[in-house]
């Protein structure tokens, strides 16, 4: 599948990388539907960006734990735009919890929004996608699926699950619709930690730095644009410290 010309949904296309994927998408010719939960202000400004560059864009407001908000975004982006041809679940919290301190509502919305959310705009676009016979999911994991942080447990779980998720669709949905997974390292550091903790993260790294969001991107558009015999697969990103 080639992106030009193609309609692309992403998820948290507002911030970080979701924006850094939506527009890399639009510099690749596809129409963007950019997602967004309360960042309306933000994903207004991604569309902005991505019709400067030639192409058509809207913004879909969702809550994702919620299958009719869902199912109404996915709707008017392709009534906006088209028929939905790729999806990249990119939306995601980011909460410190260990296990013994961190509050059982802390585990509810990271299952929610990291691995209901992706399962819930799957449902909404996959049934069209095999009916039209071709079709593109992306979901962003983390290296952290399978290297667990202890101090983040119901987020590294959370993306645990977007492993299986990502593997059980490539063979729900196959032949028609191919569905895989990026798994960051440390790319964008969250803006909660401060200097000392990006530091020791970086220590673990082979590479000695951060990933960029664009590094992400073209891992995205390669899952997209290259070889449709790819399914199933989880493509870690990390700097060297961990294959998935």
């Amino acid at each position: 599948m080639k992106a030009a010309g193609k309609v692309a949904l992403v998820t948290g296309a507002g911030r970080r990388l979701g924006k850094a994927i939506a527009l890399a998408l639009a510099r690749q010719g596809a129409h963007v539907a950019a997602h967004y939960y309360k960042s309306e202000s933000e994903a207004r400004q991604t569309v902005e960006e991505i019709r400067a560059l030639g192409v058509q864009a809207c913004a879909v407001q969702a809550d994702q734990a919620r299958e009719g908000e869902v199912g109404r975004a996915a709707a008017e982006a392709a009534a906006a735009l088209g028929p939905i041809d790729i999806l990249v679940n990119s939306a995601a919290i980011f909460e410190r919890g260990p296990f013994l301190e961190a509050e059982a509502e802390s585990w509810d919305r990271h299952m929610n929004v990291n691995l209901r959310g992706p399962y819930l705009f799957a449902r909404a676009v996959a049934p069209e996608m095999r009916r039209r016979g071709a079709g593109k999911i992306v979901n962003l994991a983390d290296v952290a699926a399978e290297r667990p942080w202890p101090a983040y447990l119901a987020y590294s779980v959370s993306k645990a699950g977007v492993v299986a998720l990502t593997r059980a669709l490539a063979r729900a949905l196959a032949p028609q619709v191919q569905v895989n997974a990026v798994a960051p390292g440390i790319i964008l550091p969250p803006e909660s930690w401060d200097d000392s903790e990006v530091k020791a993260a970086l220590e673990r790294v082979p590479m000695k730095r951060p990933g960029a969001a664009e590094e992400i991107a073209s891992t995205v558009l390669f899952l997209i644009e290259g070889p449709d015999y790819i399914t199933g697969a989880v493509i870690a990103v990390d700097g060297g410290r961990g294959e998935l």
